[in-house]
């Protein structure tokens, strides 16, 4: 281990605002849903196939999630994911100003 100094940079919560994505709060809904979809996934220990089965949903689709490759995904898909994974899904928008730096979605499962 060095003795060279650094610098601690506190983030925002959101990773994709802290890289400068113009649609951060949309990326990090969408990853919020993506977790808890795989979340779901993991704990039935289902495969994609098994997902299919259970939910209707194509394969594919959970092959994507799971690849955390959401740009063919819509926040409403997801939930209906979701839902068809037996998750209520509760969604909290604030809006404020961009000078603001606590812009927030929130997305929770009661």
């Amino acid at each position: 281990m060095t003795d060279t100094p650094f610098d601690v940079v506190r983030g925002s919560g959101n990773l994709y605002e802290d890289l400068g994505y113009p649609d951060s709060d949309l990326r990090q809904a969408k990853a919020v849903m993506a977790a808890e979809i795989i979340k779901v996934l993991d704990k039935d220990a289902l495969s994609t196939r098994q997902a299919e089965a259970r939910t209707g949903v194509s394969h594919s689709e959970f092959s994507r999630i799971r690849r955390t490759n959401l740009t063919r995904f819509t926040i409403d898909r997801l939930m209906h994911i979701l839902h068809r994974l037996g998750q209520d899904v509760e969604v909290s928008v604030t809006v404020r100003s961009h000078g603001t730096r606590d812009q927030s979605v929130g997305i929770a499962h009661p």
